[in-house]
């Protein structure tokens, strides 16, 4: 009985196909010669020729009268780029195609279409959609899809709508791996996000050195990753990342359209291991007309594949069957009966591709597809801009074998719960309230943070030391443990700092020196700490010309490496401090202090020893100090007695000084201008 269900069905179909062989006046109609190249053995390929099949059927049953008809000339890629181009060149060369449909993959289409603008002939892809294939540049090239670039405000608003600050791509290298890069980073930062490493995987990676790389990751702190790669690669992936442990909890994955779109055609095996992951959907009303095809298609895939494993219609196959409606309705407004080609000025040395024919109706069609705006299977189908405009993403929960919708993202407003419902005023959206629940790896329903402290366990190591002004800092060493404690206004900013970064840090200081020392070295051998691969925290002081000047070897070695965090409530002027009589400075200038060979001071391992050889001072007249105590003592003795006649130091210094010394003392300038208190690191990895 199923035998002769199925011999009635060929019947049919093949009934439909001799009807739409003649127009409704009994004559034949015209021949329009259209190229496909495909990957006829992908998963893509094999959806999209079973829906081209369908399209030319389903066409030509609905326009009878029509004068024209499409001659389709299939070739196979083999997804290979050396092949596409062969394939397109034949087709060009000996058959006279007024466009070619395809190919899959963004690099193929790149070469394909040069073709096109050489020969007039648009190319139409929907399947290419590499940011990288520009319209601008490809006049020819038409895109029955979307960029890729149109999803990336939808993964931006998914990660501000979640809290998440750092992001890491995992992409292949290719063409239509890279060329969503850009456009990632700038979405990233209009939101405050950030990329610290890209994860870059060739297409020719094994599994083993897919797992290598899956162990770099896991080294680093940020847990949230976006996939954009084939199914294959991605299959690979997420199969490797469950073994090693990276879908469980903690871990946060957003896969791009291009692979989510595949989702039902995936293997179960695949799709388990991608459990927990958000994904980019194009969204697909759902319709009478839909289903139907639907089931119609499913027919005649068993029927083209008999012994493969059923696949399931996806957008990709509807785009393809879109498409061929757009070039058999734009084939018949143009009229193509009387199609011609201009050969090149015969020479000796033509190249095949100097070589190619130049159609004359080829910008007519362009334009006609361009023109020609319909509701399809796949909802609006306007290729005006050469390419379809967004319109509405899906995001999407893979759970089990299958997955879970979460919310939507649409241009006017952002995401949302369900579609077109009452935003109260507001017309953008990026919050969490606007997404459903979600079931995130290791079947946790807590969110992500979205960084993690690194499976090395390495720590920051913070170096400290003690210092003349505890209210700065102060360290203090635990008798139990013998670790350093650190406290002082320079330490609660940097501890605060670190408060407010997105990610873990943990860190531990490292005293210098002991804990009674404020002065048996210089900043200077501090510095060299950082040199020897240790992070600092002092209040120091950088003035940015002078160090320049004298510290030449530091600047070269040591600081052109260091981030300085400036703290810009305390500005450090320099100043001199001068004893006084009824308030009145004996002096008003440093200069004065010059000429009358008076002995000035500083803080014992400040630069600012530098700064006074370099305005002059003889280093006899140049007095080391360490404390405030020291300071008074030596401007109560006077430059006369062995003391000094001022002291040059910066100005949260100064005002902590006054603030226990109030009688007798007083500021006064010049002043010089430096950057401020700072926090010297290097800029790599924990050491």
């Amino acid at each position: 009985m199923k035998i002769a269900h199925r011999i009635i069905l060929l019947l049919v179909l093949s009934a439909t196909s001799i009807v739409a062989g003649q127009n409704a006046t009994g004559r034949e109609p015209q021949e329009v010669h259209v190229g496909v190249i495909l990957d006829v053995g992908s998963l893509v390929g094999k959806i999209a020729v079973t829906s081209i099949s369908l399209a030319m059927e389903d066409f030509y049953a609905a326009h009878q009268n029509y004068s024209t008809k499409l001659v389709l000339h299939i070739r196979d890629s083999m997804s290979d780029d050396v092949q596409a181009a062969a394939q397109a060149l034949d087709l060009l060369e000996n058959y006279n195609e007024e466009t070619i449909i395809g190919p899959e993959k963004s690099s193929q289409a790149m070469f394909i279409s040069d073709l096109g603008n050489k020969s007039h002939i648009p190319i139409i892809s929907f399947m290419a959609t590499s940011p990288t294939l520009s319209p601008s540049s490809l006049p020819y090239f038409v895109r029955a899809a979307l960029n890729d670039s149109a999803q990336l405000n939808c993964i931006a608003s998914t990660i501000k709508a979640y809290g998440w600050r750092k992001v890491v791509p995992i992409y292949e290298d290719t063409d239509y791996g890279r060329g969503i890069i850009p456009g990632l980073v700038d979405a990233l930062q209009e939101i405050n996000a950030h990329v610290p490493y890209r994860s870059v995987i060739p297409t020719s990676a094994t599994s083993e050195q897919i797992t290598n790389e899956l162990f770099k990751l896991m080294t680093m702190q940020t847990r949230v990753y976006i996939v954009h790669m084939s199914p294959a690669l991605t299959s690979i992936l997420f199969i490797k990342a469950k073994e090693i442990g990276m879908m469980n909890k903690g871990y946060a994955w957003i896969i791009t359209d291009g692979l989510t779109n595949l989702i039902d055609s995936l293997h179960p095996s695949v799709v388990e291991s991608m459990n927990g992951a958000l994904g980019i959907h194009f969204y697909l009303p759902k319709s009478t007309e839909l289903n139907n095809f639907t089931m119609r298609w499913n027919m005649r895939y068993q029927i083209d594949n008999p012994t493969d494993t059923p696949l399931k219609l996806n957008i990709f196959g509807l785009w393809s069957y879109d498409t061929i409606w757009a070039v058999a309705q734009a084939a018949e407004k143009v009229g193509l009966a009387n199609t011609k080609f201009r050969k090149p000025v015969a020479t000796k040395n033509l190249t095949n591709l100097e070589a190619l024919k130049t159609s004359n109706n080829g910008p007519k069609l362009l334009k006609a597809i361009m023109q020609h705006k319909f509701i399809g299977l796949s909802g609006k189908f306007d290729l005006s801009d050469r390419q379809l405009v967004v319109s509405t993403f899906q995001i999407i929960n893979i759970v089990g074998r299958g997955w879970r919708e979460i919310g939507f993202w649409t241009v006017q407003d952002g995401i949302s719960r369900k579609l077109n419902q009452s935003k109260n005023g507001t017309t953008y959206s990026s919050t969490l309230s606007d997404l459903n629940p979600v079931i995130w790896p290791g079947e946790s329903i807590d969110i992500p943070r979205g960084f993690e402290i690194p499976v090395s366990g390495k720590k920051l190591k913070v170096g400290v030391r003690s210092s003349g002004y505890p209210e700065f800092i102060k360290v203090e060493m635990d008798q139990i443990t013998g670790a350093a404690k650190a406290s002082g206004l320079s330490v609660d900013v940097f501890e605060e700092a670190v408060k407010m970064l997105p990610y873990a840090v943990p860190y531990e200081y490292v005293l210098f020196g002991s804990p009674e020392d404020t002065s048996s070295r210089s900043y200077d051998d501090f510095v060299y700490q950082v040199h020897l691969k240790l992070e600092i925290l002092n209040p120091l002081i950088v003035a940015e010309e002078i160090v320049g000047r004298l510290l030449s070897r530091i600047v070269l070695i040591v600081w052109l490496c260091f981030l300085l965090v400036l703290t810009s409530s305390y500005t450090a002027n320099l100043t001199s401090m001068l004893t006084v009589q009824q308030l009145q400075p004996t002096v008003n200038d440093i200069q004065e202090l010059l000429k009358s060979g008076e002995h000035v001071g500083y803080h014992r391992g400040s630069y600012v020893k530098g700064l006074l050889e370099e305005l002059g001072f003889d280093r006899s007249n140049i007095k080391p100090y360490d404390t405030p105590d020291d300071f008074h003592n030596a401007l109560s003795r006077g430059s006369g007695n062995g003391g000094i006649a001022a002291l040059v130091h910066e100005v949260p210094y100064i005002k902590l000084f006054l603030a226990s010394h109030c009688i007798g003392y007083t500021m006064v300038g010049p002043i010089y201008k430096a950057a401020g208190f700072g926090y010297v690191s290097i800029t790599t990895a924990y050491r």
